[in-house]
């Protein structure tokens, strides 16, 4: 991880973006700790397929644990018609 001020970022955005490419993260530091993270695309979506994984996981566990309760509605085939 690599952590560079603005001014610094601009002036050589190709050399950074080849830096993110190739697996580098890098923090861009802005006044008033207003950073942002500049990575590869391929990073942002495994990072986005992990957030939905745990929220699937999640609303998962949350049935199961309706389930062991009890908390749960049963119905025939026919009543769901």
């Amino acid at each position: 991880m690599l952590a560079v001020n603005y001014s610094t970022i601009r002036n050589s955005l190709k050399n950074y973006c080849d830096k993110a490419i190739s697996g580098e993260t890098i923090i861009v530091t802005r006044k008033n700790e207003q950073n942002v993270v500049v990575m590869s695309l391929e990073q942002y979506n495994e990072m986005q397929r992990i957030i939905n994984n745990a929220k699937y996981l999640a609303m998962l566990q949350k049935s199961l644990n309706e389930l062991k309760r009890g908390d749960v509605v049963k119905k025939t085939i026919k009543e769901l018609k």
